[in-house]
């Protein structure tokens, strides 16, 4: 367990700690949602949860998942590769973190949750010699015209580049480096409708798909992310590990 002043964070040990991210995740995750009350899949068996709790009342205010792929990667058992032909990205031959499933609990508002998550993920990335972190960053809901301009500036500024840009696979998608070729976003509106989450990867040096796919099950349209771990600038990869050594 870590811990800051405000949050203690932990990795589920127990089928009733997972339980407990299942649960948070039906709040945010409510097209997939079993009996109504949990988020589950066939990948949550495979993965490590990880939770963070306030320390004061041992509330679980977020969570996510993350699963490891060694240099041999095997990246078709990910949950990106449901969506995402990842073939380019397995001659990176380096170890790979795969993250997903991240939410906060409805009505908080502190923007220290994601950087405790980030300093936990600094802390592992370090010591397990990660160079490249993945996964399917979320829009809440189906609504293309929502994020027009947050896909066309993703499509000017973040799109990943060839040697490990994925390629389409999912039968429904939005192909927006295409479709919004010619259209300048207008960088209030793209920036009020990006995810938090992304936004992150984003100023972290984090690329994206040229496309978005339409998940349905679980109401979301979702881009491939990927960062390479030395693209992160040096004073960026500081400031994280500053708040790693806060644990």
């Amino acid at each position: 367990m870590y811990q800051t002043s405000k949050y203690a964070v932990r990795v589920a040990k127990t089928d009733s700690d997972v339980r407990l991210a299942q649960t948070m995740r039906a709040s945010q995750f409510g097209g997939n949602v079993a009996n109504g009350m949990i988020d589950i899949d066939a990948f949550d068996t495979h993965y490590r949860h990880v939770l963070i709790e306030q320390r004061k009342s041992g509330e679980l205010h977020a969570c996510f998942r993350f699963k490891q792929f060694d240099e041999r990667h095997n990246l078709d058992q990910s949950y990106s590769a449901q969506f995402y032909d990842l073939q380019r990205l397995e001659a990176y031959d380096l170890p790979m973190l795969e993250i997903g499933r991240f939410c906060i609990k409805k009505g908080v508002l502190d923007q220290c949750l994601l950087r405790v998550a980030w300093a936990f993920l600094t802390r592992y990335v370090d010591a397990h010699n990660i160079a490249f972190l993945f996964g399917c960053t979320s829009f809440v809901g189906t609504d293309q015209a929502k994020y027009t301009d947050a896909f066309a500036l993703l499509k000017e500024r973040y799109l990943a580049p060839d040697h490990w840009k994925p390629q389409l696979k999912s039968s429904e998608v939005i192909e927006f480096a295409d479709q919004l070729k010619n259209y300048k976003p207008v960088l209030k509106a793209a920036n009020q409708n990006m995810p938090p989450l992304l936004r992150t990867y984003l100023s972290m040096g984090g690329r994206v798909s040229d496309h978005a796919v339409v998940d349905k099950q679980l109401d979301t349209l979702h881009v491939f992310t990927g960062l390479d771990i030395a693209a992160i600038p040096a004073t960026r990869a500081r400031l994280l590990r500053a708040d790693a050594q806060e644990f």
